[in-house]
């Protein structure tokens, strides 16, 4: 998914027009409308500046509207592949069921992404639990890691971070 249906799948989960959001990210109430649908239809791309803006508009983290281009399945599995790659995500089977895994051998690198996949693991569990709603838990993976960050302080400071 492009930044532009990023910030219109966004867009409309905050219950937003488009010259609403670019008015508020700073654009001026004349072009605010146009612009703002030529970013969404990805004729233009908006600046860091811009995209900053917009994001803190949407109360997510501008991480969340970067997104790779995952609109069809073989973007998708280059984008895996990149994991592969990069990060050295396995394809593998457990169960009899195909899944991605992290690799072992990759020291500290595997050390920090298990502490984040285990920390998304937690949240995805508590809204499959019921725990926290939808709502919380997009507003927890659009603001991460801003969101992870504010838990772990409160936990240090020894205040309950418990939704």
């Amino acid at each position: 998914m492009a930044i532009g249906e990023r910030i219109r799948f966004i867009r409309n989960l905050r219950g937003l027009t488009q010259k609403n959001l670019g008015m508020q990210a700073g654009l001026s109430e004349r072009t605010a409308d146009i612009r703002m649908a030529q970013y969404e239809s990805g004729s233009r791309t908006p600046k860091e500046d811009l995209t900053n803006s917009l994001a803190e508009v949407l109360d997510v983290s501008p991480m969340a509207l970067k997104v790779p281009d995952i609109d069809d399945d073989i973007n998708l599995m280059h984008t895996l592949f990149a994991l592969e790659d990069i990060y050295g995500f396995k394809i593998d089977t457990l169960s009899d069921e195909v899944c991605i895994r992290l690799d072992k051998n990759r020291g500290m690198e595997y050390i920090k992404l298990l502490g984040r996949f285990n920390t998304w693991y937690r949240e995805a569990k508590k809204f499959r639990d019921g725990e926290i709603s939808k709502e919380e838990y997009d507003h927890w993976r659009y603001n991460y890691p801003d969101d992870e960050i504010e838990r772990t302080m409160a936990a240090i400071r020894g205040e309950n971070t418990d939704k």
